[in-house]
């Protein structure tokens, strides 16, 4: 059985990881059986999570891992998809992992004094007091790092947002009043954009990003929908 390795669930949502959350989805989705184990980056593979355990595999990265599943089990949930509509997904994809996301990394890490200590929470509060503190100070500098590398964290609070604002225009007009991004049927997009999306509006983290993408009345259906249909079992408080 394949071995899921993320942080311990918190605030009502499947995972305070948007890459956790996009993976323990995907299997979901496409009704692998897997177990939790609950961790911390400390050791991970490549130093993230989520990583996986499978049939002697040690896999990290959750764009990896779904190559790997859909290679090992079939893409069932991408079949459906013309290379037109594949390369869409694709595009998608992109701007949720790799511009929305780093937004949201701005709004925990380095945002407010209190989103980063509910954040510091979230994920250290496990450790013992003095271990805890030093971590997530590490982490800290770590992610702050990151964040000014990949060139979002070198422009201005109001700039970041304004960014982020088209992101959330685009995801709101693209899904319309679809049930799912590309259609009637799931597919790994919508792993991808719950994971990113219930991490912007339905985490206690608080930003005008946050503000502006609960204001997408399609965007916060389809976080109660994914919800529902594929962690059915969480409370989350949409309200």
């Amino acid at each position: 059985m394949i071995k899921l390795h993320q942080f311990a669930r918190t605030w009502g949502i499947p995972n305070l990881s948007q890459f956790c959350v996009k993976l323990e989805t995907y299997l979901r989705m496409t009704k692998l059986p897997y177990e939790i184990v609950e961790t911390l980056p400390l050791k991970a593979p490549r130093g993230k999570l989520p990583y996986i355990e499978d049939n002697g595999n040690k896999l990290a990265d959750s764009r990896l891992i779904l190559n790997y599943l859909k290679s090992t089990y079939g893409n069932s949930l991408d079949m459906h998809l013309t290379p037109e509509q594949q390369g869409i997904a694709t595009a998608f994809q992109r701007l949720l992992e790799e511009h929305l996301y780093w937004i949201g990394m701005v709004s925990r890490w380095n945002y407010t004094e209190d989103n980063w200590q509910t954040n510091k929470q979230a994920i250290f509060g496990v450790l013992p007091p003095v271990i805890r503190d030093v971590a997530a100070s590490l982490y800290r500098i770590r992610i702050k790092s990151q964040i000014k590398g990949h060139g979002i964290g070198r422009l201005t609070h109001k700039e970041i947002f304004e960014l982020g604002k088209e992101d959330i225009d685009s995801l709101a007009h693209f899904l319309g009043s679809k049930s799912y991004f590309m259609g009637d049927k799931p597919s790994s997009l919508d792993a991808s954009a719950y994971g990113i999306l219930i991490n912007t509006l339905g985490c206690p983290i608080e930003s005008p990003i946050k503000d502006y993408a609960r204001q997408q009345t399609n965007l916060l259906q389809y976080c109660q929908r994914m919800q529902a249909e594929f962690f059915p079992e969480l409370s989350w408080a949409s309200n």
